[in-house]
This record gives C-alpha cells, structure tokens and sequence, in this order.
C-alpha cells in the first residue's frame, strides 16, 4: 500500500462507527462537527437508513445539501431523509447543536465534501465556512430560521415516484415545513396535477420557469392568477404554445382563447424581477405581443424568440417596447426574416447599441437586402461579444460588407459567419472547391483590421450527409469530401 492510499484517522473513525450504527448514533451529541460530511455522504451511500435519519435531526450545519448526492432518484434515500426532518420536529426538545434551516435537494453543488472545505474550513471553522459556501447558492429568504426543503422540479409528462413521495410529504406538512421551489419545468401534465402542485408549492419562491403544454385553454385560465403570484420570477420560457387566432373557424372557442391569453398576459405586469424571457415554438398573434410588451415593468437583460413567426407588426412592437432597450442577449434563431422588411429589426439593434453583447441570428433566412439595411445598426454595437448569422443566404459581396462593418469592434470573441452563396450549386449542394478558395480571402478581411479570437465561416448543413464544412484558419469538410 503507497502512502497515498493510507486512510487518514477521520476515515478510519467514519468507518468504525458505520460498522456499528448504535455507536454512531449514540455518538452524534458529542461528535465533533466535521466528521458529520463525511460519516453523512458515507451512509448516504452506504443506504444505513437508520444513521441516516439520525444525522438530519442531528445537524449541526444550517443547511443540508443533500442534493449533491443524489445522482439519479433514490425514493428510500429521499424517505430517510424526511423522516430525519419529522424527528426533528417531532422533538419538544431540540438537540443541543441543531442549526438546520434549509434541506437542498437540488444537485447544484458539484461535490458534497467540498462544500464543507475551503480557504475557511479549518478545525475551528468549519460551521462558519459551509454555512457560507451553501449559503451562496442560495436566496437570503431560505436562509431565515425557519425549516424550508429548497428543491427543483421538472414534471415532464407524469409525476415520478420520489417527486410524489417529496409532494405528498409536503402537503401534509404545511404548517410545519415549507416546500420552496427555485427552479420548475411543467411538460405537458394533466391540468389536474398541475393544480395540486401549485397548491403545495410557494410561487413567491419560484426564480425560473417553463411552461409546455398542449391544454392550453385550461392550463392559461387556472396558471395566470399563479403566476401572477411568482414575484421572484427572474427567467421565464414558454415552448410549444399554440393559440388560434382563427375567429372564421371557431369563434367560440378563440374568443375563450382570447380572455384566457390576456388574462395570462396580463400577468407581466406583476413580474418586477423578470429579466431573462424565452419564447421557443410560440404562436401568439402580434395583438398578444403587443399586450405582453406592454405589460413588463422591468427591463430586460435577455430576449429569445426561436422558431416562431414573426410578421411586421410583430417586430414593430420590439422595436418600439421601452423594456427592451437595454438587453444584453438577442437570440432570433430560426425566425424566418426573408419576407419581412427590416426596418423594426435595425430600430431595435440601433436602441440595445450600447448594451448588447450577444447577437444570435442563424437561420434566419435573411438576404442581402434585408443584412446590407442591418450594417449601420450592427456596426454602432460596440460591445458584442459574440455573433451568430450561420444560415443565411448572403452573397460574397455583402459578406465582405459584413466584415468591415464589424471591424471596429474590438471585444468580439465569437464571430460564426455563413459561406456566401457563391459555394453552392443551383440545386444547394456545396461546392468544396469554391468553399476552400473564398474563406481565406473572408479571413484577410477580418485580420487586417484586428486580431481575432475565434472565427468560423460555415456552410449550411450537406444535403447528404447532414454535416457543415467549416473553416477557421484551416477547411474542415463535411464527411462527403473526407
């Protein structure tokens, strides 16, 4: 055995008392504070159930990140856990070094151990720095004294058994123990199910949130009284929401759509931490929009609209929302923008110049007459850091144009550029010989103004083989050409 491989007198003590439970459990009142990491993830690991239980309502830490241990579900880990917090409550007596404030299930901290280590964690320290590294993952509501589960939930389709094992704990628990929730996904559950989770969780508690559904009418019209209620919602995604604005098919039916969108929209209003919001798949008529944007009461720091349609209108009022004037991230891929006149898209690239720093436009179709209109607004935007206009139809011309009016901006450290038209064929396969000989000359441009980072001209996908050609300083061809 080398001398990195003999166990320290900790490890050896850890394993003494795992050996004999009773001992162990006998021992927690007077054990010194940083043996409970180690002999806690020990147990966890080792499913000594019964040790488990005693180490919660013997915590000696304000907060217990059980998360970072489980990996994948384990209902009887997660069981033993709160059957801990019910000793504890249980309890007219607390123990004499209990501290615990908050359970995290969430798996946010990488390693269990190393949250209790640290610069801080010495001998005499280790209270102090744990409570300091957990609690910087953490808001400073879920560190009051009172006993909170902080969790994230993802319902994809149908509860899984440990969420309804944590959901039905909860429920029958509101008086004593508070469910927070930071971070929640709703996929396509029944609306039933929806409203029983709603009811336990604290919506004041969520931060960030998607919404996917195909129930739209009876998701909306029971969700938007709740989400009026998340005021500490700082990300929101909505995917795959579809409602008809089709008045000639099913006038009853879009006119209940219609006070069901409003009165969800209506919502904004309420959401004053909303910084980041992402539309992904989203039909909502341009009236919609309108409404929405209107309804922020804050400024936004992200915008993501992918794979939507966008008509004029729609457009104008981003262009003309005075929340929007200060974003940071504009993400537009997969918006089909060939057809519609650029005017609004340069407004709003002229409002966000001083502010944006990441640009994302691939796949937006876009020709040389809709780009050339873009190049007085883009070459104001001093600090993008990164850009995207991979897919899109440009010529050679107003490639080089596009090059030289991004010249000047000297803190962009991600530059993707598509392959100008000349490298395809009328039927769009990609002309290798042409892709090889024109990206040299595209790099010239951009290294006789400046000193770039990471550039990549790219081709669209190969009708064959489904893979781009790519080139940064050397060709990389798709597999057709290898």
């Amino acid at each position: 055995m080398s001398i990195k491989n003999i166990p320290t007198l900790q490890q050896l003590a850890v394993q003494s008392l795992l050996s004999n439970q009773a001992l162990a459990i006998s021992a927690l009142e007077f054990m010194p504070t940083n043996f409970f990491p180690p002999l806690f993830k020990e147990a966890f690991d080792g499913r000594h159930l019964g040790l488990l239980k005693a180490m919660v309502a013997a915590w000696p830490f304000a907060c217990l990140p059980v998360g970072a241990l489980m990996k994948t579900p384990d209902v009887e880990a997660l069981q033993a856990v709160l059957e801990g917090l019910d000793m504890l409550q249980s309890q007219k007596v607390r123990p004499r070094r209990w501290k615990l404030q908050v359970l995290d299930l969430r798996n946010v901290h990488h390693d269990f151990l190393g949250v209790w280590t640290g610069p801080q964690a010495g001998a005499h320290s280790t209270e102090t720095g744990s409570e300091k590294q957990v609690g910087r993952y953490l808001p400073r509501y879920v560190l009051r004294p009172r006993l909170k589960v902080v969790t994230d939930f993802s319902f994809r389709f149908q509860l899984k058994e440990h969420q309804t094992c944590l959901l039905q704990w909860a429920q029958q628990r509101k008086g004593s123990v508070r469910l927070c929730c930071l971070r929640m996904t709703i996929c396509a559950l029944p609306v039933e199910i929806i409203k029983k989770v709603l009811d336990i969780f604290h919506p004041h508690y969520i931060e960030e949130l998607e919404l996917f559904t195909n129930q739209v009418l009876p998701f909306l019209g029971h969700f938007a009284s709740c989400l009026g209620r998340m005021r500490n919602l700082h990300k929101f995604r909505l995917t795959q929401i579809y409602l008809s604005t089709d008045r000639v098919v099913c006038p009853i039916l879009t006119y209940t759509e219609e006070k069901c969108a409003i009165k969800f929209l209506s919502q904004f209003s309420k959401l004053n931490c909303l910084q980041h919001f992402s539309m992904n798949g989203v039909s909502f008529s341009s009236d919609h929009m309108k409404h929405l944007f209107r309804c922020l009461k804050t400024p936004l720091e992200s915008l993501c609209i992918t794979l939507c349609q966008l008509s004029q209108s729609y457009l104008k009022h981003l262009s003309q929302c005075l929340r929007l004037c200060h974003l940071k991230h504009l993400n537009l891929n997969g918006v089909e923008l060939s057809k519609i006149r650029p005017t609004h898209l340069r407004v709003l690239l002229e409002n966000v110049a001083d502010t944006l720093q990441n640009l994302e436009l691939m796949q937006c179709r876009m020709k040389d007459s809709q780009l050339s209109a873009l190049l007085p607004a883009l070459s104001q935007c001093s600090q993008l850091t990164r850009v995207n206009f991979y897919d899109n139809n440009l010529s050679m011309a107003v490639l080089k144009d596009l090059l030289q009016s991004m010249a000047n901006l000297s803190k962009l450290t991600v530059e993707l550029y598509p392959a100008p038209l000349e490298c395809y064929d009328r039927q769009g396969y990609i002309l290798v010989e042409k892709f090889t000989q024109v990206c040299p000359e595209l790099w010239d441009i951009v290294t006789a103004q400046r000193q770039p980072k990471s550039v990549a001209f790219a081709t669209r996908h190969c009708l064959e083989c489904y893979r781009r050609c790519v080139y940064d300083m050397e060709s990389t061809l798709c597999w057709c050409w290898q």
